[in-house]
């Protein structure tokens, strides 16, 4: 698919013949090559297709773009889930709707990383390293274009031989590895990450409880729209409450300004497990992550993203506090955090139905009171109203 696809570009054009003594393909290949490429020998967890894909979607409008709802999730946010979902070098994880393969990368990065630290001998940490992207790793994309990003992100990483798969996961995926010596035999996967098209039954719940069904231990981290946990992800977010645990809910800031105006939220779930009444889902509000967001389109990251407010350490503080609990509170207040139980139903997982406000007037609220009732009346006095 590869090949067909870049021989229109390479072959069957005329970027191979040459202008002034120099064609425009390798105009083009020298600034790859001295330009680009230094930057994967240095930084090989960049998700370059995927940055290409969001520069060029914001230039062309993508075919049917408004029902295939194609919106890349940033590198920040696929690292956070990752984490969240605490992937380490034993995890084995999939992705129903790869994309550009980001989460995958993500992953991949933590358990090498793992790895690395856990296993001392040279030889044996390399050919953990080898299972890792051979077989720990599996990702299905329905459409045809997003999987070539996939596949050329996941060998621009260095990595060739991870599962990623160009099927329909609601329709076609059974649940097994389709390629190499483990062909036909069941994914054993124990880490779900995913950000589905929301224009899908449940908002794209429909994949979550897909795959779940497959999994009997671990952890789900998804980015969804947020108010399918509020009625809009029925039947299918009830239907998980069966067997999974809803762990946590953040409501997400605005990380699709630009590129879609919808309010995302992160749901994290033990898996095979059923959701008690009793249990305490942790709810946070994120609205402020750090960063401080543009939509300029002839601008870098640099521009269009900033970290004005400790978004790194904030992003940090957030793994601590689905992790460990409310005791890792620092940069967020307790207005921004609480505890509270769910039922059963599937239509209350959004922090504004659990946040907690605090009607107890404390003594700035009387000053503030008091001043503003002095203002009104000196106006009142200085305009002849009042003696």
């Amino acid at each position: 698919m590869i090949i067909n696809d870049l021989s229109r570009v390479f072959i069957y054009s005329d970027l191979w013949k040459p202008e002034n003594k120099e064609s425009k393909l390798k105009t083009v290949y020298s600034i790859v090559k001295n330009e680009i490429m230094p930057i994967f020998t240095s930084a090989r967890h960049l998700d370059f297709t995927g940055k290409l894909f969001n520069v060029l979607n914001a230039w062309v409008d993508i075919p049917d773009s408004d029902k295939n709802d194609v919106v890349l999730t940033p590198r920040y946010v696929t690292d956070l889930m990752a984490k969240l979902a605490k992937v380490n070098m034993d995890s084995y994880v999939w992705d129903y709707a790869v994309g550009s393969a980001g989460f995958l990368i993500s992953s991949m990065k933590l358990m090498i990383q793992d790895a690395k630290e856990r296993i001392t001998s040279p030889d044996l940490c390399n050919k953990k390293i080898v299972d890792i992207k051979c077989k720990q790793l599996l990702g299905i994309e329905k459409r045809a274009d997003i999987y070539l990003l996939a596949v050329l992100n996941m060998i621009l990483m260095g990595d060739g031989s991870s599962n990623i798969i160009h099927k329909d996961s609601l329709k076609e995926y059974t649940g097994t590895y389709e390629q190499g010596d483990l062909n036909g035999e069941k994914y054993p996967a124990n880490v779900f990450l995913l950000n589905p098209p929301y224009s899908a039954e449940g908002k794209g719940f429909i994949f979550v409880e897909k795959a779940l069904k497959r999994m009997s231990n671990g952890r789900a981290v998804v980015l969804i729209q947020e108010n399918a946990g509020s009625g809009n992800g029925l039947p299918y977010t009830k239907n998980i409450l069966k067997n999974n645990t809803l762990v946590a809910s953040i409501h997400m800031s605005d990380i699709f300004y630009g590129k879609a105006g919808v309010q995302t939220a992160i749901y994290v779930f033990d898996i095979g497990i059923p959701h008690n009444k009793k249990q305490l889902v942790k709810f946070i509000d994120f609205s402020n992550d750090g960063y401080t967001r543009q939509n300029r389109k002839k601008s870098g990251q640099e521009t269009n993203l900033k970290n004005t407010d400790n978004a790194i350490e904030r992003y940090d503080e957030i793994v601590n506090l689905v992790l460990y609990g409310k005791t890792y509170l620092n940069y967020f207040t307790e207005e921004e955090y609480t505890e509270d139980s769910i039922s059963l139903n599937g239509a209350d997982w959004t922090f504004s139905q659990h946040k907690k406000i605090n009607t107890t007037p404390t003594e700035e609220d009387f000053k503030n009171t008091v001043k503003d009732y002095l203002a009104w009346e000196v106006s009142q006095v200085l305009k002849g109203e009042r003696l």
